[in-house]
C-alpha cells in the first residue's frame, strides 16, 4: 500500500480554549500529526507552557473569543506568523449549573456569550482564510445540543445554538468548498467535569442518567477522535459513537426528560437544595478573573 501524506502536515490549525482540557489535548494531537498550531485562550501562562511542549511549530495568543477586536488582531497575527488557517476549531466554552429562577444574570449570559457568540466570532475572524484554503471549521458541541437537561439552561441553550449556527454556516459555505463539522461529545475528563462532581446538582443529575451516559472519557481519546474527524472532513463526529443514536429519538427526549425531572427533582431537592455553581472548573474561574 502506498504511504499517504498526512493531510494536516504543514497546515495551520487554530484552536480556541487551548489553555487546558480538550483544547490543549487537541492542540497536542494536531501538532503530533504535523500541523502548525495557533493556540488561543484566556490563560497566557498555560498557553505558553503548552506551546513549548508541542513537537511542532506553534504560537499563542491570550484573547477572549467574545472580543471582536481582540479576535481580529489575533487573526491578523496568526496569518502573519503561521499562514492562513486550513483548520479552525471553535472549542472555547464555559458552563454553570443551578436553578434558572435563582441564576445570576451575568453568569448565565456569559455562558451564552462564550459558547455561542464566541463560536460565531471565531468563525467570522477566520472564514475568509478558510475560503482561500478550502478549509474546515469544527464546532465543538455537546450531548446537551441534542437533549436539554434541567439545572443547565444556559449551557444547553448555548450548545443547541452553536449546533444550529454550525448547520447554517455549513449550508452557506459549502459552495466555497469549506467543510463544517459538529462534534457531539459526552462527559470528558476535564477540569470542568471534575469540578462539576463537587456539586450535588450535577453529581445527582449524572447519577440519574443511564449507565452508558454516565461514563467519563479520557480527554486524549476524545481529542484523537475529533482530530481524525478533521482529517476526514466529517460533517459530524460522536464521542462516544452511541450518541449518534440519540439523533433518532431526539424529538421524544424533551418529554422524557420532563417526565423524569417532575418525579425526581422534588426528591433530590428535599435531600439537598440545589444552588448555583457559578462558572465551573479552573477555566471558568480564569474567565471570571
Amino acid at each position: 500500500m502506498p504511504v499517504t501524506e498526512n493531510p494536516l502536515r504543514g497546515r495551520t490549525a487554530v484552536v480556541t480554549g487551548a489553555a487546558r482540557g480538550l483544547g490543549a489535548a487537541m492542540a497536542r494531537e494536531l501538532s503530533a500529526r504535523g500541523a502548525k498550531v495557533a493556540l488561543l485562550g484566556r490563560e497566557e501562562r498555560l498557553l505558553t507552557r503548552l506551546g513549548a511542549s508541542l513537537p511542532g511549530v506553534s504560537e499563542c495568543w491570550e484573547v477572549d473569543v467574545t472580543d471582536d477586536r481582540g479576535m481580529a488582531r489575533a487573526g491578523e497575527e496568526v496569518r502573519a506568523r503561521l499562514g492562513p488557517p486550513s483548520v479552525v476549531i471553535a472549542n472555547a466554552g464555559v458552563a454553570e449549573s443551578g436553578p434558572f429562577a435563582g441564576s445570576d444574570p451575568a453568569v448565565w449570559r456569559r455562558v451564552i456569550e462564550v459558547n455561542l457568540i464566541g463560536s460565531a466570532a471565531t468563525a467570522r475572524t477566520f472564514v475568509e482564510d478558510l475560503f482561500r484554503t478550502r478549509g474546515y471549521f469544527l464546532q465543538v458541541a455537546s450531548f446537551a445540543s441534542l437533549g436539554a437537561a434541567p439545572m443547565m439552561s444556559a449551557y444547553c441553550a448555548s450548545k443547541a445554538g452553536a449546533e444550529s449556527f454550525a448547520h447554517s454556516l455549513r449550508a452557506e459555505v459549502a459552495h466555497r468548498h469549506v467543510g463544517v463539522g459538529i462534534a457531539y461529545i459526552n462527559w470528558t475528563d476535564t477540569d470542568m467535569i471534575r469540578d462539576s462532581d463537587q456539586y450535588p446538582v450535577l453529581r445527582e443529575l449524572r447519577g440519574h442518567m443511564p449507565p452508558p451516559a454516565r461514563k467519563v472519557y479520557a480527554v486524549e481519546h476524545v481529542a484523537g477522535r475529533l482530530v481524525t474527524a478533521i482529517e476526514r472532513r466529517r460533517p459530524s463526529v460522536y464521542v462516544p459513537r452511541w450518541l449518534r443514536a440519540a439523533q433518532l429519538v431526539r424529538a421524544a427526549m424533551p418529554a422524557v426528560v420532563t417526565l423524569v425531572a417532575r418525579r425526581e427533582l422534588p426528591l433530590l431537592t428535599a435531600a439537598e437544595p440545589f444552588e448555583a455553581t457559578g462558572l465551573l472548573g479552573a477555566g471558568g474561574r480564569a474567565d471570571q478573573a
